[in-house]
């Protein structure tokens, strides 16, 4: 058996950078000796793919290594559960995190890794006024711990990135570089992330993306128009803000951006013809153009109703005066059999002809549906940032918020990328919950299931302000309270329209009533308004911590406290949520507890990770615990390889009863690991 150390894979989060030494390996295994990098053999096979550092092209800043390192280490961290601030825990699969996004990142590493669809985070703007974020990258987890006063603080307080700090640029980029790195892994090979920026760092920001996420990934600088105007401006008012977006892989997004369906003037769409039921009304527009990269090849006659020829700009014969046709010959060809062109008479024309094409709205009558569709334009100027005071005022009556995003703002974002069910929306810097607030009204809406991870710093709230007042003493508390307040009210609202629409609905319903009706139903039913909170933590496992305290008595206090493993004040289920992060289990995963032989057993995620913290056992428990994990493994869709965690003391001194007990596990049972603590 595997005795869990603080060396082992179970005892921090991801080993970044020792996965990609062993990708190197598997690459290029000649380049390794004695476990070190010969890099001018390195340098030797990648031959004129090596630049020179003076003529690399790239964005540069103090502290960039150091940043790139804090990237790449492993937490010894843990998320610990909170359910009484939770809300629906049983059934939710939305997360709420209260912690450093940094941690909670590396900490997210193996169990999200490539599962998050679209991830949206609004960070800290490097306005000299709302930088709170001051890594320590010798011990970031202590740092937060100090920052949030979880324990004595040295004087290390939360701070602003002021404008007059020689390196105030350097500081946000050091900041951002490590959670964007761990954030790209976390996407699916189809996702996507965006980000609100504005002037201050938005050129930064570019550059650090196109490193991060490669500059053919680079998919838009959306320009969103928050306000009409500013007249607090002594030169050129600023109204708009950018979100800058980027994709995983540009390969596999074929579908993930969605369509833009109203995105046209529905009342042009007047006329008819015979294939008005398949492809809907029409507007005509004139075939032919002048003044835009004239070709001969389009510059043909076309055959009228009567005989006559009609070159472009209504001429009967071929003269280069810049008109052209906007399709090809073969197109007009296809057109015409397909009755895309209409002719109308023209007194204006020399050939008495004018040549029109057929715009179709397309419209799928059978599923009610615009199926004609544009791209989304990286111009957003239909939401106001005013309205997001509207939303908290529906939900406070307090101003317990400063600045926040519109939620429609939110929800038109997510509305650009195609989702399917329960796909999940990232973000890690999550303020007052909007990107929460926004995925439950958009499921709502459209009947579809997203999931949300939210990630903020629990950063103390002013003293003077109306928050702290009201008794809001972090902003992870607004967080809280704001997506419960939401829920409550989208359900509620949701119920009122069911009702009245039953009231309204006649005594014998109609199909499209109780089409209606059901499909409210469907949403109620389905629609997720809780959330399970976590908070970042040092681990529950005395043996994991690296530093041990500075007298002998605290070190001998320290071993004996050890030989129970859990920290002082954690619980089992703190445990278990650890375990099953470092195992790569999803924070929702189900847990399913049983009694055997006196002993309290937990499966995890249907019988992945199996648990048992009980000494001594019995060979009577053993047996138990192999025949779950074989009926499991009998019921799973997947080869399933469960993974066994039990005490190290629960075998006693007994090495014959420990190594009996692993053999059967595996041969008899089917487990595939059995470690110990």
């Amino acid at each position: 058996m595997e005795k869990i150390t603080k060396d082992h894979s179970l005892s921090g989060s991801q080993d970044i950078l020792a996965e990609n030494i062993q990708k190197l390996k598997e690459i290029f295994p000649e380049v390794f000796s004695e476990g070190r990098v010969d890099f001018e053999k390195l340098q030797l096979l990648l031959g004129d793919l090596i630049t020179p550092n003076d003529e690399l092209y790239g964005l540069n800043w103090w502290g960039k290594n150091e940043a790139i390192k804090e990237s790449m280490k492993r937490s010894l961290g843990t998320l610990r559960p909170d359910k009484e601030s939770s809300k629906n825990w049983e059934k939710t699969e939305n997360i709420y995190i209260e912690g450093d996004n940094l941690e909670v990142l590396k900490l997210l590493q193996k169990s999200y890794n490539g599962k998050i669809k679209m991830i949206y985070i609004d960070p800290p703007y490097n306005t000299g006024k709302d930088f709170v974020y001051k890594d320590n990258y010798k011990d970031n987890l202590k740092n937060y711990l100090e920052q949030t006063d979880q324990v004595d603080s040295e004087g290390v307080k939360q701070s602003t990135n002021t404008k007059e700090d020689g390196r105030y640029h350097s500081n946000w980029l050091n900041m951002m570089y490590p959670r964007l790195r761990l954030s790209r892994n976390l996407l699916k090979d189809d996702g996507v992330i965006l980000i609100s920026i504005d002037d201050n760092e938005v050129d930064n920001l570019k550059k650090l993306c196109d490193e991060i996420f490669g500059e053919t990934n680079f998919i838009s600088n959306l320009i969103w128009q928050k306000k009409t105007g500013a007249s607090d401006s002594s030169t050129i008012s600023t109204i708009t803000e950018s979100i800058i977006v980027y994709c995983k892989d540009i390969n596999f997004i074929e579908n993930t951006f969605s369509r833009n369906f109203e995105s046209f003037d529905l009342t042009r769409y007047r006329n008819k013809d015979e294939h008005f039921e398949l492809r809907g009304p029409y507007y005509t527009d004139n075939l032919d153009r002048g003044g835009l990269q004239y070709s001969d090849s389009l510059n043909f006659g076309i055959e009228c109703p009567d005989g006559t020829l009609s070159f472009p700009n209504g001429r009967k014969e071929f003269q280069n005066d810049g008109w052209i046709w906007k399709w090809s010959k073969s197109k007009v060809q296809w057109a015409r059999e397909n009755n895309f062109i209409e002719f109308k008479k023209s007194d204006n024309k020399n050939s008495g002809w004018s040549v029109y094409y057929k715009n179709y709205l397309n419209v799928d009558n059978e599923n009610n549906q615009i199926v004609r569709s544009a791209p989304h334009k990286n111009l957003i100027t239909s939401i106001l940032n005013a309205s997001s005071s509207s939303d908290m005022k529906k939900l406070f009556d307090e101003r317990v918020f400063q600045y926040t995003k519109p939620v429609d703002l939110i929800k038109l974002l997510i509305k650009y990328v195609n989702f399917k069910n329960n796909e999940i929306i990232l973000d890690f810097f999550s303020g007052s919950g909007t990107t929460a607030h926004s995925v439950m009204q958009l499921n709502s809406e459209d009947e579809l299931n997203r999931k949300h991870i939210q990630v903020q710093l629990p950063e103390i709230t002013d003293e003077k302000s109306e928050a702290f007042k009201s008794g809001y003493k972090t902003i992870t508390e607004i967080g809280k309270e704001r997506i419960r307040r939401a829920g409550d009210t989208i359900f509620a609202e949701k119920k009122e329209e069911l009702d009245q629409l039953k009231a309204k609905a006649s005594l014998i319903q109609t199909d499209e009533e109780k089409a209606k009706i059901q499909e409210l139903e469907e949403i109620i039913a389905k629609l997720d308004i809780g959330f399970k909170v976590f908070k970042l933590d040092s681990s529950n496992i005395e043996a994991w911590d690296t530093e041990m305290p500075e007298t002998v008595q605290g070190i001998q206090t320290r071993l004996e406290e050890s030989r129970n493993h859990l920290k002082k004040g954690r619980t089992e289920e703190d445990l278990l949520y650890e375990l099953l992060l470092k195992q790569g289990l999803l924070l929702t995963s189900q847990i399913e507890e049983r009694s055997i032989a006196g002993a309290r057993v937990y499966s995890i995620s249907h019988g992945e990770l199996f648990i048992c913290m009980n000494a001594p056992i019995t060979m009577e428990v053993i047996e138990g615990i192999g025949n779950w994990g074989k009926e499991s493994i009998a019921e799973a869709i997947v080869d399933l390889k469960p993974v066994l965690v039990l005490k190290d003391e629960a075998f006693g001194k007994d090495d014959a009863f420990k190594t009996n007990a692993e053999l059967r596990l595996k041969n008899e049972f089917g487990f595939a690991k059995v470690n110990t603590l």
